[in-house]
């Protein structure tokens, strides 16, 4: 089994139930998701030349789709390949549109979906409500204000445009991460997030990190609030 087999990992979004809540019914999320996610074990590995067999890149996620059917991994319920950050290029396409990196996705994420697929499994892709991902990639840059609530799905600019690009691949569930944008941003901007994804028309599982982000906020306010107090200057 090649190195991709190692480190299968449960992708899961986190949610927060102090009050019941009202859901879509598109028909995703109704089970756990199980699958392996690139983050865990590759990160943010880029460079093909020094880890041919652990870049990211199409090659890492044909191995692991091959090697979650050899071994058993499909028929055991685990049905998700999801690639994390770094899949994409550094900079928009001569049309403002994400893209993947040419050199480690040639054939793109359509035909990567597409092999995905046909074995049976299917495809996550990655993304970030702010301006860039957490290493630096182009996202989708939701704005807090200054627009209709929901921009049309045709529009050649924005996250709404951004969306339905990425819906058009036939990405199955698509991770939202919570870099370079404020935290009190979150309410409006994940929202937005969720009503352009579901205009696109696909049935997308959306595995949000706003949870996590509030969380460690939390966390972080806590440790401020029980460090103690300096100790009074020498005399």
């Amino acid at each position: 089994m090649p190195a991709s087999a190692r480190g299968l990992a449960r992708l899961a979004c986190a949610f927060t139930a102090l009050a019941p809540a009202r859901a879509l019914d598109n028909g995703v999320g109704r089970t756990p998701a199980r699958g392996w996610l690139s983050w865990e074990r590759f990160a943010c590995t880029v460079d093909c030349a020094a880890a041919p067999n652990g870049c990211i890149s199409e090659r890492l996620y044909m191995e692991m789709a091959d090697a979650m059917v050899a071994g058993g991994w499909r028929d055991a319920g685990y049905e998700y390949v999801d690639v994390d950050d770094c899949w994409l290029a550094r900079a928009r396409d001569a049309s403002g549109r994400l893209a993947a990196d040419p050199e480690r996705f040639p054939s793109g994420i359509r035909a990567l979906a597409d092999y995905v697929h046909a074995r049976g499994l299917k495809l996550g892709l990655y993304t970030d409500v702010g301006a860039t991902t957490c290493e630096g990639y182009p996202a989708l840059d939701v704005p807090v204000s200054g627009e209709a609530d929901v921009p049309s799905v045709g529009a050649s600019r924005g996250y709404a445009a951004d969306l339905a690009l990425l819906a058009s691949w036939g990405i199955d569930p698509l991770k939202v991460d919570g870099c370079n944008q404020p935290t009190d941003h979150y309410a409006v901007t994940y929202p937005r997030v969720s009503r352009a994804l579901n205009a696109t028309g696909r049935a997308v599982l959306l595995s949000c990190s706003w949870p996590a982000y509030m969380q460690a906020r939390a966390r972080t306010a806590a440790t401020r609030r029980e460090a103690p107090a300096p100790l009074p200057a020498a005399t």
